[in-house]
């Protein structure tokens, strides 16, 4: 679905997407796999115990799908390095199938996270940390169920990445896009991004939430 001239998102496998574009055709793939930690059913265990509601939409039925039980396999990573020049993979320190030298630190601070941060590899050769704004971490510790998705990241961090790490022109690839956060993010700083989300529940609420935000934009 085109959402903008430059934000096209597609209810698809990822595989399927990333095979009709020739090699290196994006300049920066920031992409957030499946970390393979069964982090579905630790949400699900935690269900009830911190406010989560069955059926706000937060983390709807990927407890019954074994979605986080394994990591994307190396045909996957291979397919991604064709495709785009550089890249961004959340969750790296849990993949031992790709060698990528730079790290980003996403530091929660007080968030009421199961973990203070999440760590990214990438090929590009550099060390940042962006820290989560105490208002941002306050928000997550009171009211988790505002999130859209189970591993749902801040617009604020895409925007971090897209400053340290793109130039303007770049177009950005996203395979996993959950609730259309990197969206946002390239929509407000004009980049042309192409995405895919395969759940066609989350597709639909992440493609609502983007046009929503594209919509309040044009108010102003």
């Amino acid at each position: 679905m085109q959402i903008t001239d430059k934000i096209t998102i597609t209810n698809e496998d990822n595989m399927e997407l990333m095979a009709r574009y020739p090699d290196n055709y994006f300049d920066l793939a920031i992409v957030d796999p499946p970390y393979g930690i069964n982090q579905d059913k630790t949400q699900n265990d935690l269900a009830g115990k911190k406010g989560f509601v069955k059926g706000a939409g937060t983390y709807k039925k990927y407890h019954n799908t074994n979605w986080d039980s394994e990591v994307p396999n190396d045909e996957y990573f291979k397919e991604l390095q064709r495709v785009s020049k550089n890249q961004i993979i959340w969750g790296g320190n849990y993949f031992f199938n790709i060698d990528l030298n730079g790290v980003v630190i996403w530091y929660k601070g007080d968030s009421g996270s199961f973990k203070e941060g999440e760590m990214a590899k990438t090929s590009l050769n550099t060390f940042k940390v962006f820290k989560m704004s105490r208002a941002d971490a306050y928000i997550n510790k009171l009211n988790p169920t505002h999130k859209i998705h189970p591993t749902q990241k801040p617009v604020d961090l895409y925007k971090f990445c897209l400053k340290n790490y793109a130039k303007q022109g770049n177009k950005i690839l996203d395979t996993h896009l959950g609730s259309g956060s990197i969206a946002i993010a390239c929509h407000d700083y004009g980049f042309e991004l192409v995405g895919c989300e395969l759940d066609p529940d989350y597709y639909n609420a992440g493609i609502k939430r983007i046009k929503n935000h594209v919509s309040q934009q044009k108010l102003f």
